[in-house]
């Protein structure tokens, strides 16, 4: 290779951008390590590709999903509108043909990276020990998706997302508590338990980090609230399974014979 072709090569790779969409915490388009400003309506448009990022997503589909409620010619002209806004930095997160629309390549999307870490999770012949855990591990399972966005294929990718990540979440306490990393179970459950509080698979996680770290005063004080909680937002009581699981635990007093109750 000659000085002037390695010249080339060298500029060429530099001016190739790195581009990552985030869409978990809310939504972002970075390029080159800088926010990227754009309207609502190519944001809108990002994202929805950016969730559907395994193939080319059709014009078509993607023209009746953002703008449902308008006739059919609006929409795609909506659609129109909202490319030619993104601007240069935007359109380098896309491929654009007549047809569809998809991720170019390279681009990188948080949701992504996190499936991935949520699946080998609860992959049963997975081994959680070689995922690296850590606290950053459940910073990653920790956000919504679009938070504040309430478009009906955005509210149920966020649902679909909310559920794999608390069972990932739930799955990632025990592999703690297995490996005797206490403090990053009780993060992980307790990040769970944030996402929805009535969850008691969660609240059992929870419950379980805390008897695993040698802290059952905290386990029975978690347990109780908890029962408080379920009995006066729904009305309910916690399962046996639940009560089980402090069941062993001795200690005097009334919050003692509430739960043996």
């Amino acid at each position: 290779m000659t000085a002037r072709d390695h010249a080339i090569t060298s500029r060429d790779v530099k001016i190739k951008p790195s581009v990552r969409i985030a869409l978990l915490g809310g939504f972002d388009l970075v390029v080159n390590d800088s926010p990227v400003i754009m309207p609502v309506g190519s944001r809108r448009l990002l994202a929805f590709i950016a969730l559907n990022y395994r193939a080319p997503v059709p014009r078509g589909l993607i023209a009746g999903s953002l703008w449902p409620k308008v006739p059919e010619h609006c929409a795609y002209t909506n659609l129109r509108a909202a490319l030619s806004r993104l601007g240069c930095l935007g359109r380098r997160a896309l491929d654009i043909t007549p047809t569809d629309l998809r991720l170019a390549p390279g681009v990188t999307v948080d949701l992504r990276d996190a499936r991935v870490l949520a699946q080998g999770l609860l992959d049963p012949g997975g081994r959680p020990a070689a995922l690296r855990l850590s606290t950053a591990t459940v910073d990653q399972l920790s956000a919504d998706l679009l938070p504040g966005w309430y478009d009906e294929w955005a509210l149920l990718e966020g649902e679909h997302w909310r559920q794999l990540r608390l069972h990932a979440l739930e799955s990632l306490t025990e592999a703690f508590i297995d490996a005797a990393e206490f403090a990053g179970a009780v993060v992980a459950a307790q990040a769970a338990v944030q996402a929805d509080p009535l969850r008691e698979s969660s609240q059992a996680s929870l419950i379980r980090a805390y008897l695993a770290e040698g802290n059952p005063s905290e386990a029975v004080h978690h347990f109780e609230r908890y029962v408080r909680r379920l009995r006066d937002e729904l009305g309910l009581c916690p399962t046996q399974r639940l009560h089980q699981l402090v069941a062993r635990l001795r200690w005097a007093g009334d919050g003692g014979a509430a739960l043996r109750g």
